[in-house]
């Protein structure tokens, strides 16, 4: 009489080496997805988005998109951390076909983005000359553009004078902030450094430039944006490509330990099948 047995085989150097290569590197997108997940709940507490009243325009907040991104990375590792340490071929695999999808997308973006410069250029000026015009009228556009603006230190899409498209910041509009810029376009907009000063910008318009140069920004964001880019080029290709080929490794890796998992379970089958 025969006895058939399976017996769990330790892995070998090779498979050690991936599987813990593959367990570290997405421990460490982990942490990044957890990173973008807190930022997107940032945005969102920071705006109150999840407050009775606002959570009918929820759907289209910028931050939840942020935020879901955050967490669809979180579960991806998490999946990829399962199936390496448990050699789970069905995770793995499952593993492998979303980074394929992600790292197909992330490639596509990239040639778009180099190919098609001037027309993404216009997409952005008009986007955030409207983002100017509705400035007032929609909470998410009002809060991106005051972390732009206290961000980068400027005001408007071209110039300070962009305002003028606002119809309550323009020369016309009736009440204080005719010829305005808002509050975020003070150099200054804390009052005794630490009360937020909202009529800072109040008739910064009607100024001459070299007096409204010392109260508010008077360059736009699209320029400060460029100048943002091309002064940390270098620093964002390295991230750029450092992360790609990350991605790129972890897709082999994981291809190769699947492969491996599956000829030592045909090969372990057949052994334990002989008489």
């Amino acid at each position: 009489m025969h006895f058939s047995t399976r017996h769990h085989q330790p892995c070998g150097p090779s498979d050690c080496l991936l599987k813990y290569v593959l367990v570290t590197t997405n421990l460490l997108f982990w942490a990044l997805g957890l990173c973008v997940l807190g930022l997107g709940l940032w945005g969102l507490l920071e705006k109150e988005s999840l407050t009775q009243e606002r959570l009918e325009s929820l759907g289209t907040d910028p931050m939840l998109t942020l935020a879901t991104s955050g967490l669809a990375l979180t579960l991806l590792c998490l999946v990829g951390c399962a199936g390496a340490l448990r050699e789970n071929s069905c995770l793995m695999r499952t593993f492998c076909t979303a980074l394929l999808a992600v790292l197909a997308s992330q490639v596509l973006a990239i040639i778009v983005a180099y190919g098609l410069q001037d027309w993404i250029t216009g997409v952005l000026r008009a986007a955030m000359l409207g983002a100017v015009a509705r400035y007032q009228d929609d909470t998410d556009l009002r809060f991106i553009i005051d972390e732009i603006q206290v961000g980068l230190q400027c005001c408007g899409a071209e110039n300070y004078q962009d305002w003028e498209i606002n119809s309550y910041f323009n020369c016309t509009a009736p009440g204080m902030w005719a010829c305005s810029v808002p509050p975020s376009c003070c150099v200054d907009p804390l009052e005794n450094g630490s009360v937020w000063n909202s009529q800072c910008g109040a008739g910064a318009r009607r100024l001459d430039e070299l007096t409204a140069h010392r109260v508010v920004f008077l360059g736009g964001c699209l320029g400060a944006v460029s100048r943002w880019i091309e002064h940390h080029s270098g620093l964002i290709g390295t991230v750029a490509i450092t992360l790609l080929a990350l991605q790129i490794l972890m897709l082999l890796f994981t291809a190769s330990l699947l492969n491996r998992i599956q000829w030592n379970k045909v090969s372990l089958g057949h052994w334990t099948d002989q008489p």
